[in-house]
């Protein structure tokens, strides 16, 4: 509708532009000879119907004629702008959600595979790239059909001097437009690569800023970051003065064009005051298509300069969505957890990191794992957790295989029923409530839950005793946290959710051994309807876990009490 809508106002401006055109010949024809216009029949016929007798009363009602068809014609020109960008705004913003939308449902790999400055960029400077050249774009349209209705009234003026115009000034802009095509193809496509090594730049030295404090390495930083950004910019310039420079050097030579054809009439009609109407509808049907084909050329290398953003865009909504987008419904665990013949590797040249591995966890139980640095440690819980997908072999729960091809959304559902805690706890830049009710809108937070999980994960009395309480903000990052405050928010995280399965990756390993201790005591309070599955480079951490589990090169090497497992690796 908004498309159909613009597209009229685009003919109804070209069709302005030819009305308000071919009104400056009788307006200027009245103020040079007043009286040549009573010539013309529907002049005398008008001049009766109103009353007008003569040759001076005409100029009133032609300037008047002039002066609505000038205004009405600019009128509709910015209202042309105003919906070219309106639009151009409408569709980028759902480019920008779209796309950001399919990157947030890619599974957990294709995350783990890729830089997130890379994906950043693309969702917001590629982003704005592609909303200029969708303005641009529309803007050229606007353009093209506002110059074929100034040059119709230039046909109506003066056939041969028109075709010499367009020949002229419309075979400059192709020539220009072959000499800059490669070039601002080129430009583009190192804007984008600076662009992204400018972002990586500001992340890294900004997410590692207290190693860059201490080790003194600002500049190192500074030096990356200034390369890519000197390198952005001036690819931006040149593309700028690619697009721009046409217009001075036609401007010069329509002035040029327009002092000859002022001699030539004068040589060829020999009357000046029947030249001056003419002359001066041409010159200002020239000053108005010069800008016309200035703004196409201008559309046009928008576009070729921003092909490579445009293509980065492209591919982020070419993502491949899941079937089916429905809330999930948490499959709650009941009876076990079976890993049956399950083989994974990261990739199809990558050795198997698993391999045909098998291990019955029943509900209620709580499973330690131990095992040196790459012993498969974190790939079997991101299995567990449903965010890698078997290479072969399944995972199953309560007798059901989590990637069944008929049930795509059970990953989704059984996610849905786990709680995980991290080493490294991700803290957003809001209150302390928000942040252990993760995700959850504001106004729906039960913040009776929240201090009933914070009590648990031994953080309630710290939070309390702060002035804002609950509402205090963590800062970016956590920031005004210990890491061991961080670390029991993230477990009140994991306990406001309520889940069956609750998965511990390091997460104690910022806290002191007592409040550890009270933490764990606190989680194994909870009962035999939350199964526990945690990973513990401190092995008192296990002491109390049903079974400990020793993995070794993705086998299970060792399995049993913690008083038969532990011994061998203290």
């Amino acid at each position: 509708m908004q498309l159909a809508c613009l597209l009229a106002v685009m003919l109804v401006s070209g069709i302005a532009e030819l009305v308000s055109l071919t009104a400056v010949l009788p307006f200027l024809a009245v103020l040079s000879d007043p009286s040549g216009l009573f010539k013309f029949q529907i002049v005398g016929s008008l001049s009766a119907f109103l009353g007008i007798n003569s040759a001076e009363d005409l100029v009133i009602p032609f300037t008047l004629l002039f002066a609505i068809a000038s205004v009405l014609s600019a009128g509709i020109r910015l209202l042309n702008l105003w919906l070219n960008a309106r639009l151009a705004a409408a569709i980028g913003s759902d480019l920008s959600c779209e796309a950001y939308k399919r990157t947030l449902y890619q599974p957990y790999l294709v995350h783990q595979q890729r830089n997130s400055s890379t994906v950043i960029a693309n969702a917001t400077t590629e982003i704005a790239a592609t909303v200029l050249s969708l303005n641009g774009l529309l803007q050229l349209c606007t353009s093209a059909i506002v110059s074929i209705g100034l040059l119709i009234a230039l046909l109506v003026i003066d056939l041969p001097v028109a075709l010499t115009v367009a020949i002229l000034f419309g075979g400059a802009y192709a020539l220009m437009a072959v000499f800059s095509k490669r070039r601002l193809s080129t430009n583009g496509n190192k804007i984008v690569i600076a662009s992204d090594r400018r972002l990586r730049a500001l992340q890294e030295g900004l997410g590692a800023i207290r190693d860059v404090l201490i080790d003194g390495s600002q500049s190192t930083y500074l030096d990356v970051y200034r390369s890519a950004d000197f390198s952005q910019r001036q690819f931006q310039a040149k593309n700028q003065l690619l697009g721009a420079f046409p217009k001075y050097v036609l401007e010069c030579l329509g002035l040029i064009a327009l002092a000859l054809l002022g001699g030539v009439f004068l040589r060829s009609k020999g009357n000046e005051l029947s030249v001056i109407p003419l002359l001066g509808a041409l010159a200002l049907g020239a000053q108005r298509l010069l800008p016309a084909l200035q703004q196409i050329y201008s559309s046009w290398s928008t576009l070729k300069a921003c092909h490579t953003a445009m293509e980065s865009v492209l591919g982020m909504l070419k993502q491949p969505m899941p079937t089916s987008l429905r809330k999930p419904i948490p499959l709650a665990l009941k009876n076990e957890i079976i890993f049956k013949n399950l083989s994974f590797r990261y990739s199809l040249n990558s050795p198997l990191v698993l391999d045909d591995f098998n291990l019955r966890i029943s509900a209620g139980e709580r499973i330690g794992l131990i095992g040196i640095t790459g012993s498969g440690k974190s790939t079997v819980l991101d299995l567990l957790m449903a965010l890698l997908e078997p290479t072969s072999g399944s995972l199953l729960v309560d007798g059901q295989n989590i990637y069944k091809p008929t049930q795509p959304q059970r990953p989704q559902d059984w996610r849905a029923s786990i709680a995980h805690v991290p080493q490294s706890i991700y803290l957003a830049d809001c209150s302390i409530a928000e942040n252990i009710a993760f995700g959850v809108p504001f106004e729906l937070i039960d913040i009776d839950r929240v201090k009933n999980a914070a009590d648990k994960a031994q953080i309630s009395k710290f939070i309390e005793s702060g002035e804002n309480g609950y509402r205090a903000l963590v800062g970016e990052r956590g920031v005004r946290l210990s890491g061991g405050q961080r670390q029991r928010i993230g477990i009140a995280r994991a306990l406001y959710k309520k889940s069956t399965v609750l998965v511990l990756d390091e997460a104690t390993s910022a806290l002191d051994g007592e409040t550890e201790k009270s933490v764990i005591e606190a989680i194994d309070a909870l009962g035999k309807n939350l199964t526990v599955i945690m990973i513990a480079h401190r092995l008192s951490t296990l002491a109390n876990c049903d079974r400990v589990i020793c993995l070794e090169k993705g086998r299970i090497i060792s399995d049993g009490p913690p008083s038969n497992v532990l011994p061998q690796k203290l």
